[in-house]
């Protein structure tokens, strides 16, 4: 039979684990025609997730499970989860169950059907979220397509169940700074979207804070636009010619009215703008030069400490 391989990247999920497998394997179930296998990556976790993994493979061998050797961020361990999934078609899920497992079957039944390469799951409400929040993430998705030709789905979510192919064609991308959101839009394929209402965290917190967050966002729009340069190349155009214009403005001011240059003030306040307004052209050069010295290092995006095969105590 087909086999379906869940991928599911865990930070400190211990609490969350065992419900979401518990709801997990209810689901599946009820799927006919399909062998399933569970790869829960373990992303670094500083308490007993690793442990509950442990478990769950020695009472599941279903389960499979990666662990790191510290934390490397949730995109390297959605990379590790495609890495490791053996399945036919393959899909992504968080352990804390706001990915409804409900709508597995019918994302997969959407992709094994031939018709669809990608069943993707997208968020129409942000209920339980303050609204400073939602605000951010619906401005960061509107300023996101207006400068990127990759375009992103509002409400989009991680949650997807994607064909072999286009596993491959994502795990094909070398790049160590990964936007997965990007690159899911990047590859193209055929993608169903499927809309479900904001779920509640079964357990535990976010690991997710609102600077981590917005650190996230600048890192796609860097990723997947070079419209910051842009702008930093059309600020310095613009500053040169009102410095011009201003210049002759000083010198006409002289030869008609012969009016010597006042205002100690003002000038004091032009210097200050003007030299932060070239950090802030020169940030945004050293963002993008940080990045390519980040790729140039060719450095692992993350390193396994443990896996189902080689247990440690």
């Amino acid at each position: 039979m087909p086999l379906l391989s869940i991928v599911v990247p865990c930070f400190n999920e211990e609490e969350a684990l065992g419900h979401f497998h518990d709801e997990l394997v209810r689901v599946v179930a009820g799927m006919s025609g399909v062998d399933v296998e569970f790869v829960l990556v373990d992303d670094g976790s500083s308490d007993g997730t690793l442990a509950v993994m442990r478990s769950m493979r020695a009472a599941d061998q279903r389960v499979r499970f990666v662990s790191f050797s510290r934390n490397f961020g949730k995109e390297a361990a959605l990379l590790a989860g495609l890495r490791h999934a053996r399945g036919d078609c393959v899909a992504i899920m968080d352990a804390d169950l706001q990915d409804p497992p409900a709508l597995l079957p019918e994302m997969y039944a959407a992709v094994a059907g031939g018709e669809w390469d990608c069943a993707a799951a997208r968020r129409t409400s942000r209920t339980g979220e303050s609204r400073i929040r939602s605000w951010f993430a619906d401005s960061f998705y509107r300023l996101f397509n207006a400068i990127s030709p990759t375009k992103l789905v509002p409400g989009a979510r991680d949650f997807r169940v994607m064909s072999r192919q286009m596993v491959d064609a994502l795990l094909e991308l070398a790049e160590v700074n990964r936007f997965s959101k990007g690159l899911f839009a990047w590859v193209g394929f055929r993608t169903k979207w499927l809309e479900y209402e904001n779920i509640e965290r079964v357990a535990g917190g976010t690991k997710w804070s609102f600077f981590g967050l917005l650190r996230y966002s600048f890192d796609g729009i860097i990723d997947f636009s070079t419209a910051p340069l842009a702008l930093a190349s059309a600020l310095g155009l613009l500053f040169c010619l009102l410095a011009l214009v201003v210049g002759l403005f000083i010198v006409i001011r002289k030869l008609v009215w012969g009016d010597a240059v006042q205002g100690w003030t003002s000038l004091a306040v032009l210097v200050l703008f003007v030299g932060g307004l070239q950090s802030f052209t020169v940030g945004i050069l050293g963002q993008y030069l940080s990045r390519t010295y980040l790729e140039t290092k060719r450095r692992p995006v993350y390193i396994v400490r443990e896996t189902e095969d080689a247990a440690r105590g």
